[in-house]
């Protein structure tokens, strides 16, 4: 099992920034590929950006490249969520996810076997 723990959300103005993280332990040496989700009230959860084990392929969603990044650092078993230039439309609750296979572009949207219990962003007008 892999237990994943999401930590800094809260509430921002619009066109600032915050820092998500996610914290996995447990039998992390089988994860590969990290995500992100997000889902706003009356709508369904949506696909953010995922990470592969290395660092070197990342997937975003249209509505989030080039104002979110995602990055993780294995020797702590974390991975982050750096979102700048929020917008309202942004708020939502915010899960951390974990898949034990490799993907790429679309494939990355789903497959996950462990999720995080989520962190509430509120982007304010």
């Amino acid at each position: 099992q892999v237990q994943l723990v999401e930590s800094g959300g809260g509430l921002v103005q619009a066109g600032g920034s915050l820092r998500l993280s996610c914290a996995a332990s447990g039998r992390t040496f089988s994860i590969n590929t990290m995500g992100w989700f997000r889902q706003a009230p009356g709508k369904e959860r949506e696909f953010v950006t995922a990470i592969n084990w290395s660092g070197t392929r990342t997937y975003y969603a249209d509505d989030v490249k080039g104002r979110f990044t995602a990055s993780r650092d294995n020797a702590k078993n974390t991975v982050y969520l750096r979102m700048n230039s929020l917008k309202p439309e942004d708020t939502a609750v915010y899960y951390c996810a974990a898949r034990q296979g490799d993907c790429s572009g679309s494939g990355c949207y789903a497959g996950y076997d462990y999720w995080g219990q989520g962190t509430q962003v509120t982007v304010s007008s």
